[in-house]
């Protein structure tokens, strides 16, 4: 048997058999398509871009308070945002959907809209001018709103949530600054007081060991060399002075306190001095002459018994004088004792304070240096507070960074979803592919004799005669029901053709428009 290899005439021939199973299969599925793109409700999208800005001044000058990435700023003011208190407030205001609000509970309504919303970062290359290296920053992001809505509601929508971001941001910098100060001055009030507790510790402290503190070692060194060097002196003078008063007492000793005695030893004294001079001298030498003069006198008194009974307390001038001397040098022996006995426990007193002053001094060491890191912690908390607020005043003149809106929602021209080209497109590739299938199916599942030629292959026998198709009333009556069904569908798909078609232009004229607007 031969085998059965086909031509160009065959394929026509089995698409011409074929062309119901075909075309059908492909217009109902492009149809079908053609109807989904139509039946669906058209979403519109509004979108809004704001500008993540830098802080006015330089932050050199001013260094402000905000240290979170724009990234978790967004985030957080998102998550404040998409809470279901506020989109709720924004449902009740603008009365959106209504269908949805029917048939669901509020949660779902408010979920539905947390799902309409869209918030995408915008990012660019920048060097980082601290370690020269390119890294991703998010200059800029884009909020969206994309819903079922009338596209004037949509677009109010997409307002509302941007000026909401605005003010939520400023609202946050503010609040952080401002929390950022209270919290530096609280901080800055417990450490104030801690001090002036310390100061007072202190003050108590040195009252305390006022003789015993660090600064007055060298006070109290001198003070001792001093108390040592005056010790040296009155002991040295003590011992001089208990001299002179044994050379008075022997002195006292060999005179009596009574004149008359004294007069007598005086008067042999005088007589054997008179001898001795009168041998050497004339009777007109003047010690001889003073001599028999005192000598008289001496005997004068001597001769007078009424003196003797008169005189009861030494009336010896000599013994008097001496007497004198020896109760003022003994006055003096004890004075100096007792200045002695105060410079002794002097010293003892700067001793116990010299051998205090180690550990005084480390006590007041720990006071001091916990004056010094409370000051040091006052000292950096008062600059601290001091740029707080400058940053506060900062954030509340908007003069930090900021959001800015660039290019503010704008009315929808078309709706974002669906997009009805694309699934009609869609569909024709669809109906296509299923109707070549299918024809091919029914091509190749058909075993049936198609032509004189199959015949003669298939049984090797010559074939004589053929008989053509008959064609009948019913034939042409079918043939042109199916031609005007064909005809009806072919015009609604060639409308459809015609709307996708001026879809596309206005898509095309709107693409110009803003090309042309950027340039």
């Amino acid at each position: 048997m031969e085998e059965n290899e086909l031509t160009l005439e065959d394929y026509l021939a089995a698409i011409k058999r074929r062309k119901w199973g075909f075309f059908i299969p492909a217009l109902l599925i492009f149809s079908l398509a053609v109807i989904v793109a139509f039946a669906l409700p058209s979403s519109y999208k509004s979108t809004s871009t704001i500008l993540i800005e830098e802080q006015e001044i330089p932050s050199d000058l001013v260094m402000s308070t905000i240290t979170s990435y724009a990234e978790q700023r967004l985030q957080s003011i998102n998550q404040r945002i998409m809470s279901s208190t506020r989109l709720l407030e924004i449902i009740n205001r603008l009365d959106i959907y209504k269908k949805l609000r029917s048939k669901a509970t509020i949660e779902e309504v408010v979920e539905k809209m947390r799902n309409d919303i869209s918030l995408e970062y915008i990012n660019a290359e920048v060097v980082d001018p601290h370690s020269g290296r390119p890294s991703t920053v998010t200059i800029a992001f884009t909020l969206a709103y994309e819903s079922q809505e009338a596209p004037v509601v949509t677009q109010k929508v997409s307002n509302i949530l941007a000026s909401l971001f605005l003010e939520e941001n400023l609202k946050e910098r503010k609040r952080q600054a401002q929390e950022t100060s209270a919290f530096l001055a609280d901080e800055l009030q417990k450490i104030e007081k801690r001090l002036n507790r310390n100061e007072k510790d202190i003050a108590i402290f040195r009252g305390a060991n006022i003789n015993t503190l660090p600064e007055m070692t060298q006070v109290n060194m001198q003070a001792l060399n001093l108390v040592e060097s005056t010790i040296a002196r009155l002991i040295e003078q003590l011992r001089a002075t208990r001299e002179r008063k044994g050379e008075l007492e022997a002195d006292l000793a060999n005179l009596s306190p009574k004149l008359q005695l004294e007069n007598k030893n005086r008067i042999e004294n005088l007589r054997l001095e008179l001898n001795r001079l009168q041998t050497n001298f004339t009777d007109d030498y003047p010690d001889v002459i003073n001599a028999r003069q005192e000598l008289a006198r001496l005997e004068a008194q001597a001769a007078d018994p009424q003196l003797l009974l008169t005189q009861k307390m030494p009336d010896n001038p000599a013994y008097i004088t001496l007497s004198s001397r020896l109760a003022g040098v003994t006055s003096e022996i004890k004075s100096i004792e007792n200045q002695l006995a105060e410079a002794r426990k002097k010293e003892e007193e700067l001793h116990k304070r010299l051998e205090l002053t180690p550990k005084v001094e480390e006590e007041y060491n720990q006071f001091m240096v916990q004056r010094r890191n409370l000051q040091a912690q006052y000292d950096t908390l008062t600059q601290k507070l001091m740029g707080a607020n400058v940053a506060y005043g900062l954030e509340e003149k908007q003069k930090g960074g900021k959001f800015t809106l660039i290019d503010p929602a704008r009315l929808p021209e078309k709706p974002s979803k669906p997009n009805r080209l694309a699934i009609i497109l869609i569909g024709f590739v669809l109906g296509v592919g299923a109707g070549i299938g299918i024809a091919a199916l029914q091509e190749f599942s058909d075993q049936s004799i198609k032509n004189s030629v199959s015949l003669q292959l298939q049984t090797g026998f010559p074939v004589l005669t053929t008989i053509p198709q008959i064609i009948t009333r019913a034939d042409i009556s079918r043939r042109r029901n199916r031609t005007i069904i064909l005809i009806i569908i072919l015009l609604g798909a060639f409308a459809a053709g015609l709307y996708v078609f001026h879809t596309w232009i206005m898509d095309l004229n709107v693409l110009w428009a803003k090309i042309s607007r950027k340039m």
